[in-house]
């Protein structure tokens, strides 16, 4: 241990005297240092055993009653007591002591609690002391993650893991997160590596009460270890196992109700005819006669004034959870089971619309037999889910974005009472019913199964030596079924058959490890090493059928299935087959070292074999190496023992590959869907023909995606290791994209996958804590983090460096609005910049005079000005920039902890900077769809306004893809705020250790200066909702937002 005899400084005694002076006052408030009859004042001193300084701020209390003291500047005490009684003395990073009465002089050594520093962490394939730790690792334990009542444990990792950016793909039960660690890397799968107790698994259908603790591997040196599937990272899970000790019952469990967090509020029925009129006005047209209209009115000749949002939102809709839990175990066997469920119902359009049902089963057990030679156990879970949604994120197949943009004219209800139907409307008529085209559409479900489960033998022949073997399965298996009844709300739009969709599909992964790991000693040295294999299987399958009715529909949904179709109908069709079969072979090893703590190093190697590429490009090959040096335990620091009790520095360097893609992307498929030939007429019948062709040429040189990182790290604790900080700094390149190369349409068939394009991603994290205790009974932490990444495309083999997005997305006949391209962030937004309004005619014709272009044919004041940003006089694509991304350059977190006398008070806040959100609720193409309230700030007049242009009828000039649909998406939530109060001391029940009861607050409130539903936004889907571009976020179509929910829990415990 380091000494010193070095003195604060006088800044530090200001900090020792504000400190006694608080405990002093909490020391009034909590009535301690009463008198007791019969007793003597005992006096003493309590130093630190590490530097025999004094202990500023120790609680020292008679044991049994709340008679207690709190030591002043020079650690000394007084307090009451008689002889015999014990005195508890505690101070927090130091080893609570008990001490008998025995005088009238009591003085007191405290050792430091080094215990927070020899926990061991979870890393790849074993354990290791967290100070020995060389890599970029965070931990996060499974309390905390329960604590949070969250569906998904992704959901409780939000703002509290520095450099993992985790965000919703949407608010709607059971939806998934999007996971990326340190930037984005890939413009293909970009989700991290998740493993259940080291199977390959679903995090997001865990029960969080199984969870024991989550690892978080973010540098290539710490995730090397797994090789080709390590390029994003990797989540290591562990969930809960049994201890030694009597048999314990844990039940969690709490009720919620959902409510609309933020408003997006549209133009009601008067705003709406206003700027109606105003549009055709500056169209050169007349304003409508609104008298005449019968449709936009009830019986009552009131005309209607629909919130299509308010009609879609579920206020109080309902979510609940329930976990039990028996845990128990001796010397040589130990178990857990535990079983739970969660119930979400939808905040848009409650149950009926969208629900989300998990069952959860885990038993875990361990046993050892012949004195420890030999140790078997197992992991299995089980999951069931039953659930129900709506289509969100797109212009096309969306009923949130027909809520924003659907005229509040049309009433949800016709006077038949039916969903009102816009056919033969004298405004409008092709406006459909929101509402009543997510009702019609929301018969669907899915039912899914799920079970990952491992078991192992491991034998330990001498001390430390240790051989593994672990076999491991993984099955999935899902049931879609959907039906759509006859409807029509338009007359383009509606359904005149009834369908049934079903699929089904399956997939079982085998892998089996073994591994030899030694851990040894010579003198000071400590030695570790580790070699394995491991082997994996995945095989799948699937079925997808599709049916019509064209006469009569079903008596029910029970009973609408494919079986129950027309036979005879040419649109019936059946389609199946494997899906995704694939091998693997793979060699490791370890080797770590370190001398007296004080140095470490760590070398890693993997070597990866996969069937998904061609022979002669199936092996990659991924290492790493790591050193740490704690500065704490050389002889130059002992002078800052007083203030500093670790430190140390971190560097790494490692590669990672990434082999997450489908199988046989080096061969050219052949295709036969949708592939028929007309051989001409025979005996007057065209004779249609079935055929075949390759839909993609072959590429037989395709190889790994391949991730190098550069890191460089310190962990310090301070101040008896109250404060603890955590900085890192990257860099990470991602090269060798697995893309489709570009090639001409008179190919008549798709381009080849090949190798290309590279990302650099570089940037800091910063983690902060600081834990405490005033007196006995009040405990507090509070917690802060912070990471800024860059990410820019190096090069994309491409003939013009660029890959393309999707047209027709942002609104009708819209060229692409996102790219990915050379220099540029991955995603970002590529249109046109603006330069204000036209305020008049004058202003115009200066600006072209200027040489300048225009976009719009009729340019008129209130138009908006277009950046000619090449000056040749033309608005065209030329002209389009970069205009930002939606991959935000700053995450942060914060969150405190508060305990006293049983009561606990905790929050959790959340939040990024530093990107934008492309909004496009409305189709500016429909000159009759409705405005949101931004729109009263539109251009009027000279003068008025200098953002929004002015309103006009069937001219989309002003709205073409522009800033103008950007807004910073910089947002600071207070995700989580739970107040609870533990009542076991005051209900006498045997054997009683927890009985808390709690209410929490989700999604209390978000600062931020966008004004639509969630800033929160995750990838974008794409046309036909099912397909993402993962690649892209921060684009806002018609959100699925977050709820606000409100819960009352109970935690018990015997």
């Amino acid at each position: 241990m380091r000494k010193t005899s070095q003195k604060f400084s006088q800044s530090h005694m200001l900090c020792k005297v504000a400190l006694v002076a608080i405990m002093l006052v909490f020391q009034a408030m909590l009535g301690i240092g009463a008198g007791v009859l019969n007793a003597q004042t005992v006096k003493g001193t309590v130093i630190s055993g590490t530097d025999n300084e004094p202990l500023i701020g120790a609680s020292v209390m008679v044991q049994g009653t709340k008679i207690g003291a709190v030591t002043d500047l020079d650690g000394n005490f007084a307090i009451e007591a008689k002889n015999g009684q014990t005195l508890e003395v505690s101070y927090l990073g130091f080893i609570t002591q008990k001490i008998k009465v025995t005088g009238s002089v009591v003085n007191v050594t405290l050792n430091e609690d080094k215990q927070s520093l020899d926990e061991v962490v979870v890393v790849g394939y074993g354990v290791q002391k967290k100070k020995l730790v060389t890599g970029a690792t965070v931990q996060l334990k499974g309390d905390d993650i329960a604590k949070l009542n969250t569906t998904n444990p992704l959901s409780a990792m939000q703002g509290q893991t520095p450099g993992v950016n985790i965000v919703s793909t949407s608010g709607q039960p059971g939806a998934a997160m999007s996971v990326t660690i340190r930037g984005l890397g890939t413009v293909g799968n970009s989700q991290p590596l998740y493993l259940i107790d080291g199977v390959g698994g679903d995090i997001t259908t865990l029960n969080p009460a199984d969870i024991e603790s989550i690892d978080v591997l973010k540098d290539a040196a710490s995730a090397a270890i797994y090789g080709a599937q390590a390029a994003n990272g990797v989540v290591l899970v562990t969930t809960k196992s049994g201890k030694e000790g009597p048999s314990k019952i844990t039940y969690d469990g709490y009720v919620g109700w959902q409510t609309l967090g933020r408003k997006f509020n549209m133009l009601n029925s008067n705003e709406y005819m206003q700027i109606m009129d105003e549009a055709r006005l500056n169209s050169g047209m007349s304003p409508v006669d609104w008298i005449s209209l019968n449709s936009i009115r009830d019986i009552d000749g009131n005309v209607y004034d629909t919130d299509w949002i308010d009609k879609a939102v579920d206020n109080g809709a309902l979510t609940t959870s329930h976990s039990l839990a028996f845990t128990g175990g001796s010397k040589t066997s130990t178990y857990s089971i535990s079983g739970g469920y969660t119930g979400q119902d939808g905040l848009i359009g409650g149950s009926d619309v969208s629900y989300y049902k998990r069952y959860n089963l885990r038993a875990n057990s361990e046993h050892k037999m012949f004195n420890g030679l030999v140790t078997v156990g197992e992991h299995v879970g089980f999951v069931y889910k039953d659930s129900r949604g709506m289509n969100t994120g797109n212009i096309y197949n969306n009923n949130l974005h027909g809520a924003f943009s659907t005229s509040p004219l049309v009433p949800v209800y016709g006077a038949d009472g039916n969903y009102f139907s816009t056919e033969g409307s004298d405004w409008n008529p092709n406006d459909s019913n929101p509402y009543g085209t997510m009702m019609m559409n929301r018969y669907n479900q899915t039912k899914a199964t799920s079970v990952d489960a491992n078991v192992y033998v491991q034998i330990e022949p001498i001390k430390n030596l240790k051989f593994r073997t672990v076999f491991a399965i993984n099955y999935g298996g899902s049931d879609y079924r959907s039906f759509t009844p006859i409807y029509k709300f338009t007359p383009q739009s509606g359904n005149g058959v009834t369908k049934v969709n079903q699929s089904d599909g399956s997939g079982i992964s085998l892998v089996w490890t073994n591994t030899l790991t030694y851990d040894f000693d010579i003198k000071d040295h400590h030695l570790s090493a580790l070699i394995g294999s491991e082997t994996t299987k995945y095989d799948g399958s699937y079925t997808s059928s599709y049916g019509v009715n064209l006469t009569a529909g079903f008596d029910d949904w029970e009973h609408a299935y494919v079986a129950n179709t027309d036979m005879s109908h040419t649109d019936r069709k059946v389609n199946g087959g494997p899906y995704d079969p694939s091998r693997g072979q793979s060699f490791f090893a370890r080797l770590g070292w370190s001398w007296k703590d004080r140095y470490m190093i760590n070398a890693t190697m993997r070597a990866d074999g996969s069937s998904k590429f061609a022979k002669g490009h199936r092996w990659g090959y991924f290492p790493s190496v790591s050193a740490g040096w704690t500065l704490t335990e050389e002889d130059f620091m002992k002078s800052t023992a007083s203030w500093l009790d670790f430190l140390k520095l971190r560097l790494s360097w490692g590669q990672v590959g990434n082999a997450n893609i489908k199988c046989y992307q080096y061969l050219a498929p052949v295709t036969t869907t949708n592939t028929n030939y007309n051989f001409g007429a025979t005996g007057g019948t065209d004779a249609w023909v079935n055929g075949a062709y390759t839909s993609r040429l072959a590429n037989e040189n395709v190889k790994w995606e391949t991730s190098e990182q550069y890191n460089v790290g310190l962990d310090a604790r301070f101040l008896r290791q109250r404060l603890s900080l955590t900085l890192d700094g990257y860099i990470k390149n991602t090269k060798d994209w697995l893309v489709q190369a570009p090639i001409l349409a008179t190919a008549g068939t798709g381009g080849p996958i090949i190798n290309g394009g590279d990302v650099k991603n570089k940037g800091i994290e910063v983690g902060l804590s600081w834990n405490d205790q005033i007196g006995k009974d009040f405990i507090y932490s509070v917690g802060a983090n912070f990471a800024y990444n860059h990410n820019e495309v190096g090069s994309i083999p491409t003939e013009d460096g660029i890959i393309h997005g999707a047209t027709n997305q942002i609104y009708q006949n819209a060229e692409e609005f996102y790219r990915a391209e050379n220099g540029h962030a991955i995603g970002y937004f590529w249109g046109y910049k603006t330069a204000g309004i036209f305020q008049n005619q004058k202003e115009i014709n200066e600006w072209i005079a200027a040489g300048n272009g225009v976009m719009q044919s009729n340019v008129q004041p209130g138009d908006v000005k277009y950046v000619d940003i090449n000056h040749d006089g033309v608005i065209n694509a030329n002209d389009k920039v970069d205009l930002g991304n939606g991959l935000p350059k700053y995450t942060f977190g914060f969150n405190f902890n508060l305990g006293w006398k049983g009561f606990d008070l905790a929050a959790n806040f959340t939040g990024a900077a530093g990107f934008k959100i492309a909004q496009s609720y409305r189709d500016p193409s429909s000159s009759q769809g409705n405005y949101s309230r931004r729109i009263l700030n539109r251009w009027t007049g000279e003068g008025t306004g200098n953002e929004i242009p002015r309103v006009t009828y069937g001219d989309v000039g002003n709205w073409l893809f522009s800033d103008l649909y950007l807004q910073d998406g910089d947002y600071i939530r207070l995700q989580n705020l739970t107040l609870g109060y533990d009542f076991k001391k005051l209900i006498a029940w045997k054997g009683l250790s927890k009985l808390r009861l709690y209410f929490q607050v989700q999604n209390l409130f978000t600062l931020t200066k966008y004004d639509g539903m969630d800033p929160e936004i995750g990838s974008y889907n794409g046309t036909d909702g099912n397909s993402s571009d993962s690649w892209v976020s921060g684009v806002d179509m018609g959100y699925y937002p977050h709820p606000r929910t409100f819960i009352v829990g109970l935690n018990l415990a015997f």
